[in-house]
């Protein structure tokens, strides 16, 4: 496995191929927790790992050099993921110093016992030369944590990038060209639709400000690192932060005995006769991983939930929670469901929560009691038809 990003500059992070959920995010194809070693007059490391993997993060180091030659330890996000190996590298490295800002110290201070550390606190700007390379440090709050921050080496045109750009992707490659661009394309997606995608504001700010930098490699947080589609991937990103529709239709549902079913797979036929891609989901048998990266740029999406106890499903009701605090823009849709003795609680409740996360109503929610009729049949195919032509205009 080659781990040379320059001469000099090593991964020494360690491959997560076993990991399977990231708080609610299912990731499948594993992780991988980054962290960079930088050999110069004086010797940095770029983060840590989590804290179970911390021995072997120490032992690919120990392989590079004596850990009491190491001056500093870079902390660009306070999150154990990347944190958690940090109380090992300390006491093992009896003269490194901890950089970082001052909101990461403050957040160090609450996750761990910091008696004994060496401070060096960085403000937005500072830089510390290591003898010919130099760490330049950028604030970038809210990316996506309030105290992050990238670091940033001039003179190899090296962006260490904390979680922007990244993957939950194992891999025994450590490069983007070694690994084909389509999967790692998705892979970086649908982390950012489960990871970041309610911080798009200042994701954008912090790209700008990134686009002012001379870049050569991207070394993330989590998966491959970007040297040779640095461009495919901000591309990416610039219609990933601001939600840019696709001619995509998202339909997903949630039924108890089939008659919510029905009115989805009508509603996805209508979009069907436009000439979009069309989405069906069942949140039963779907994880909301894979339903939130379609809902990230596509431009028309129906929700629909059978009524249990007057109310919505609970299973359309995790997934709805979870989309709802990832606030994806520039949607356009409606709800739709069945019910039976009961008021319509569950169509109304998805059209509700639908409201809430700013998603454009294009008609009330369809209802039907027990099964659809014929008629409400046609409403369904009729009002897909219509997702179907609002997804086409971004053709």
């Amino acid at each position: 496995m080659n781990t040379t990003l320059k001469e000099g500059i090593n991964w020494v992070g360690y491959i997560d191929w076993t990991v399977r959920d990231f708080h609610g995010y299912k990731t499948e194809s594993g992780s991988t927790y980054n962290a960079y070693l930088v050999q110069d007059e004086k010797t940095a490391v770029i983060d840590a790992v989590k804290a179970p993997y911390v021995d072997k993060y120490l032992e690919r180091i120990k392989a590079l050099v004596p850990l009491d030659k190491i001056s500093y330890v870079v902390c660009n996000h306070a999150e154990p993921d990347h944190s958690g190996g940090l109380p090992g590298i300390m006491a093992a490295c009896s003269q490194a110093e901890l950089v970082c800002n001052a909101k990461c110290k403050t957040a160090l201070e609450k996750h761990y016992n910091t008696t004994g550390w060496k401070w060096h606190i960085v403000a937005d700007g500072d830089s510390i030369s290591l003898g010919k390379r130099t760490l330049v440090f950028i604030d970038t709050p809210m990316v996506h944590w309030p105290e992050s921050m990238f670091t940033y080496l001039p003179e190899e045109k090296l962006l260490f990038s904390m979680d922007a750009f990244g993957q939950h992707y194992a891999s025994a490659f450590r490069f983007d060209d070694e690994e084909p661009l389509d999967v790692i394309l998705q892979e970086a997606k649908t982390y950012y639709a489960n990871i970041v995608m309610l911080y798009g504001r200042p994701i954008a700010q912090t790209m700008e400000r990134a686009a002012e930098l001379q870049i050569e490699m991207i070394a993330p947080s989590h998966g491959v690192i970007w040297r040779s589609h640095i461009k495919e991937v901000f591309e990416a990103y610039q219609k990933w932060v601001v939600c840019k529709p696709e001619p995509k239709v998202v339909v997903l549902y949630g039924s108890m005995w089939g008659a919510t079913e029905e009115m989805a797979r009508t509603i996805l036929e209508g979009a069907q006769e436009c000439d979009v891609e069309a989405r069906l989901y069942d949140v039963d048998s779907t994880h909301m991983t894979r339903i939130v990266t379609d809902i990230l740029d596509c431009a028309a999406v129906a929700v629909g939930s059978s009524t249990l106890n007057n109310t919505i499903l609970p299973s359309v009701a995790g997934v709805m929670c979870y989309i709802r605090g990832l606030r994806p823009t520039q949607k356009k849709g409606f709800a739709f469901g069945s019910y039976g003795w009961s008021k319509a609680g569950g169509a109304n409740e998805v059209g509700r929560m639908m409201e809430e996360m700013k998603i454009e109503i294009i008609q009330e929610p369809i209802r039907a009691q027990y099964k659809s009729t014929p008629e409400q049949l046609k409403v369904c195919r009729d009002a897909g038809r219509e997702l179907g032509r609002i997804a086409e205009s971004y053709k």
